[in-house]
């Protein structure tokens, strides 16, 4: 099964690369763009066939290695 990991900064966290993002697209002309919060999307091939266990695994690796609780959230999404 594939598992495809949302990972984005907790509201209130500053964002550096959001704000790099938003003050490029303004230089390239692109107004009205604001409050750009930038994430990562982790796509990856479990070995499990049942949706519970893809699930239970993809969440233990976030809670151990691919996401900060503290400064992160992440959504999962698993595909068969």
């Amino acid at each position: 099964m594939k598992a495809k990991i949302t990972i984005t900064l907790k509201n209130g966290v500053l964002d550096p690369q959001g704000k790099a993002i938003e003050g490029a697209l303004a230089g390239l002309g692109f107004a009205g763009a604001s409050d750009v919060r930038q994430g990562k999307v982790i796509e990856l091939e479990l070995e499990e066939s049942d949706e519970t266990a893809a699930r239970a695994k993809a969440e233990e690796m976030c809670k151990k290695l691919l996401a900060n609780p503290v400064m992160e959230n992440y959504a999962i999404e698993i595909m068969a």
